[in-house]
Order: C-alpha cells, then sequence, then structure tokens
C-alpha cells in the first residue's frame, strides 16, 4: 500500500505500508545510502506475514521520493534524512502501529542515524544489520582499495561539476544531493566518524538508551569488524547484542553487504530476524 508521508517543512516523501492480517508488532525499515525502498520490499513482505506491520520509505532525493533535479534540492544527512524524514516516517508508523511495539531495523546508513532522530524513543527496539563506521582506513578490504579514488577523485571533482553527486553514471554507490555526499564524506574521512564530524554526535549516540542488535557479516565488502565495532562502541548508554556471522555458519555462499535483504535469504529471515522481533513484542 503506497502512503505518502509529510516531514515537517512539507516535504512529501514516498512510503510504503505492509500490513499484517493479526498484527504482533511493527517494523520501520530505514534504508542504506542511496538504496530505494523497493530493494526492502521482499523482507517486508515476509515481515507482513509473520505478523510484523512494515514501513518502508525513500529519503528525499531518493527513489519515489526524488523529484525534479538533485541539484535543486538542498538536503543533507542530518538535518533533512534523519531529523524530518526518518522522524515522519517513524511518527506514521506509530499513528498505524496500534500501540504495538515498534522495531527499528535499520540497514547500514539505517542504522548510523538513530542519534540524529529526535523521536526515536518511539522504537522499543533496534535491529542494524551491516552497519559500520564507514571510516575510510578501516573499510574491508574490498572496498578499501578502492575508496581513496571515490572520495579524493570522484567526489570532489563530479559534485561541483553537476551540482549533485551523479552516482549513477558513475556506477557509484547512486545519485545523491550534493549536501548528503558532502556531509557523508566528511564522516568518512574522520577517524570517528559523525562522531567525530558533528557537533553533539557524541552526547547523541550516548543518549541513545534502546536495546540495540548487530547483525553483521565477515564477508561485507563494504564493513570491516573495526568499523561495525567502532559505530556501536558510540552508543555507551544501549545494551547491545553484537552478531557477526561467516556465511558458511549460515548455510549460503554469501552474504556481503547487501545480500541479507535479497529474496533468497528469507530461510535467514526467519532464523535470525523474525524470531528476534517476536522476542521485542
Amino acid at each position: 500500500m503506497d502512503v505518502e508521508i509529510t516531514a515537517n517543512d512539507g516535504y512529501a516523501l514516498a512510503a510504503r505500508l505492509f500490513p499484517a492480517e493479526r498484527p504482533i508488532g511493527a517494523v520501520l525499515v530505514v534504508g542504506a545510502m542511496g538504496v530505494s525502498q523497493r530493494f526492502y520490499e521482499p523482507l517486508a513482505e515476509r515481515l507482513a506475514e509473520r505478523g510484523f506491520t512494515t514501513m518502508t520509505f525513500d529519503f528525499r532525493g531518493i527513489g519515489a521520493s526524488r523529484r525534479g533535479s538533485l541539484a535543486d534540492l538542498d538536503a543533507d544527512i542530518v538535518r533533512d534524512w534523519a531529523e524530518r524524514d526518518t522522524a515522519a516516517a517513524l511518527d506514521a508508523l506509530a499513528e498505524r502501529a496500534g500501540g504495538l511495539p515498534i522495531t527499528w531495523l535499520g540497514h547500514s546508513l539505517g542504522g548510523q542515524i538513530v542519534p540524529f532522530v529526535p523521536n526515536r524513543a518511539i522504537a522499543d527496539k533496534i535491529v542494524t544489520v551491516a552497519t559500520g563506521s564507514g571510516y575510510w582506513r578501516e573499510n574491508a578490504a574490498p572496498t578499501r582499495r578502492k575508496v581513496w579514488l571515490f572520495w579524493f577523485g570522484a567526489v570532489p571533482l563530479a559534485t561541483p561539476l553537476f551540482g549533485y553527486f551523479p552516482g549513477r553514471k558513475l556506477g557509484m554507490v547512486g545519485d545523491l544531493p550534493r549536501g548528503v555526499i558532502e556531509q557523508w564524506r566528511r564522516w568518512c574521512l574522520d577517524r570517528d566518524y559523525a562522531v567525530g564530524a558533528e557537533p553533539r554526535a557524541s552526547t547523541l549516540f550516548a543518549d541513545v538508551k534502546t536495546p540495540i542488535t548487530s547483525l553483521s557479516f565477515t564477508d561485507d565488502e563494504m564493513m570491516s569488524e573495526k568499523n561495525v565495532a567502532s559505530i556501536h562502541g558510540f552508543y555507551t548508554s544501549a545494551p547491545k547484542d553484537m552478531r557477526r556471522f561467516e556465511p558458511h555458519d549460515l548455510g549460503v555462499k554469501r552474504v556481503g553487504h547487501f545480500g541479507f535483504f535479497r529474496r533468497e535469504m528469507a530461510p535467514l529471515w526467519d532464523d535470525h530476524l523474525v524470531d528476534e522481533l517476536a522476542r521485542a513484542s
């Protein structure tokens, strides 16, 4: 079911609601950098079948929330994607959850921006998937070997030229608003990622007290074990359950940074996600 959400500055966001027939909980899927909500549809459908009313949404400038030229869009990660867009999506889900427990399911960036969302306490539990700090010198080896070209070549050259980052043309990440890519670059070049680059970030991370379960994978081509440990280490007040998996232990050949959300991973959702959500309900 298509839903339109209005952020507090009036920007209309595209979202989809997957209602459960007999709901026992609700889930907000907060996506990775540049990834459309369509990517998470198979998982959202499965969660709804298992009793969790689920909502996906696109940040402004991404997927169905992209309108007009990105060069004309003034948007960044903290002020817009977190404080406005994700906050609006969380409120919208809460209105439809009927008081049932809500789980924040964050993929990569979706697990990094929790502290910047003012109404984050609406979520009763946080599950992060393939979420790490993004600090470039600690990226997993496949990304670390080439990420310097991204941050010191493609981004600073292409962004001023186009007025946004033309990732689709370059085969890198995807198209991103100028404010988003520039802020993300500052984060990724800082050893402490957002905590080092953003005022108040250390305090905001420490203020999160919601229980967090982290799911990460040894074959993640982007996030290393150091990246994962680093970002979750900033959540100093939240109870944390860190789970790191070898693909062969899960009965699959590969998971990587994106694989957990692909339809063929449905058995893993039941074993490692649905049970976790049920415990929060």
